[in-house]
């Protein structure tokens, strides 16, 4: 692993999220069924989902695992960030991203898509962040507010891409 720039790696992973850093949790509702966990999958893993809602990913690799370094691109933003984990398992698909020097925030955030009991699919963004320099808190509230709406982006860009059954 490089240089990240917070020493709670893997938190998002285990849902224990740390003190003293903002915490978001969204989830959205995709369908149901394992095609759809299977589709909603490959698109979080191959940065599609990202792309999807106009996000540019320069990637060392096509597809999320640990150790692969990315930069994030948001308008005239860049924000480096490294994979820290990944699971694909039954009924969970997904990786986190944590930060690394250069990026405006500093934490972790994480992209799951999960299959319930009851066979229902769910995508959930899970993350830890807080300001990294004056950007950002500068950015106070506008900040949040653009977090959140990057997680609901997210989510609807992989009912766009047509993980959902209709």
């Amino acid at each position: 692993m490089t240089e990240v720039t917070y020493p709670h790696v893997g938190f998002t992973r285990t849902g224990r999220l740390p003190a003293g850093y903002r915490h978001l949790r969204h989830r959205t509702l995709l369908g149901a069924g394992e095609d759809v966990l299977a589709r909603a999958g490959e698109a979080v893993l191959s940065f599609r989902m990202h792309r999807a809602i106009g996000v540019r990913i320069t990637a060392d690799a096509g597809r999320a695992s640990p150790g692969v370094l990315l930069t994030v691109g948001i308008g005239p933003l860049r924000a480096p960030c490294e994979v820290i984990w990944t699971v694909e398992d039954g009924d969970r698909i997904g990786f986190a991203y944590g930060t690394r020097p250069g990026h405006p925030a500093i934490g972790e955030e994480a992209f799951l898509v999960e299959r319930d009991e009851h066979d229902r699919v769910w995508f959930t963004v899970t993350a830890f962040s807080r300001p990294a320099g004056t950007l950002m808190r500068v950015a106070g509230p506008f900040g949040v507010a653009f977090q959140h709406a990057f997680a609901r982006a997210c989510g609807l860009a992989l009912r766009r891409l047509g993980t959902v059954k209709r």
